[in-house]
């Protein structure tokens, strides 16, 4: 018999031991949302106690140096703190789901890299990375840091609060941004744009193709911190679904797949994932 954690209350230890129960000798796709990232030190979109705030579209960021400004103050000034976040036992369960050939890789919507520096091989960043930063108009790619370190040295004036209350992408609300320079292309002079996804943005098509294949090669989909509220997420449930795969959701709260799920584990995400990591036998 399986032996699940006993800090779980009970609901949830049914729950563990129910998806550890679908799980069991199947091959499992991990999708990740901001919730597998909280207990890193960085807050989620939608949970209880979010910060409010107004997303840069792709549109706004674009067409308007001031909104490029305004961004790139608030992007510098979370950097450190968003940088120096580490992978949590959540990170490292999953890391080791797929060390041990259990976990076929991890499909993720968050831009931190935690998933890589836990040491997942396989990762498909839906979103992007907040580690590099390309140019809009000739497309040559740079590392974050070394942009860091322009606007440092073009804004001596810049001072990084020790304690800053970070956004989910690692951004601040300045206090000012008069007398910023901005950062531009080093080759061309053009417009430059973390490689992420803004909103108003559509994933790429070959990066959603790539999540989907990995859904494709496994036997079933488990959804940790995410609320599913984007619609990608949704749809890899969906071709989970269709291929009639187990689907495990693991969220503090409400998602919006909950009705179809073959479990819900309403629960943190770091203990039930290294509950799950503890509990599943190795593939026969």
């Amino acid at each position: 018999m399986t032996t699940i954690a006993t800090w779980f209350d009970a609901k949830t230890t049914d729950a563990v031991a129910a998806a550890v129960s679908e799980l069991s000798g199947r091959r499992i796709a991990v999708l990740t949302g901001a919730g597998v990232s909280t207990d890193s030190g960085i807050p989620d979109y939608r949970g209880e106690g979010a910060p409010v705030r107004t997303p840069m579209t792709a549109d706004t960021f674009l067409s308007s140096e001031s909104a490029r400004r305004r961004y790139w103050v608030g992007s510098h000034l979370g950097w450190k703190a968003f940088a120096a976040a580490a992978p949590n036992a959540g990170h490292r369960a999953i890391a080791a789901l797929e060390a041990r050939g259990l976990a076929t890789g991890v499909i993720t919507q968050n831009v931190d890299g935690l998933h890589v520096r836990a040491g997942s091989r396989r990762v498909v960043e839906l979103h992007g990375t907040m580690r590099r930063v390309f140019c809009t108009h000739c497309g040559q790619v740079f590392d974050r840091r070394d942009i860091a370190r322009r606007v440092e040295h073009d804004n001596p004036w810049i001072r990084i609060p020790a304690d800053v209350p970070l956004g989910p992408d690692g951004d601040v609300l300045p206090e000012t941004t008069e007398g910023f320079a901005i950062p531009a292309c080093s080759v061309c002079g053009g417009i430059l744009k973390p490689d992420v996804v803004f909103f108003g943005e559509f994933i790429p098509a070959a990066k959603f193709r790539e999540a989907e294949q990995l859904v494709h090669t496994s036997e079933a989909l488990v959804i940790a911190g995410s609320s599913l509220v984007v619609n990608s997420g949704i749809r890899l449930l969906e071709r989970a679904r269709r291929r009639r795969l187990p689907v495990v959701i693991v969220n503090r709260g409400q998602t919006r797949g909950d009705a179809r799920a073959s479990v819900k584990i309403d629960a943190g995400t770091s203990e039930v994932l290294q509950a799950l990591a503890d509990a599943l036998p190795p593939l026969t």
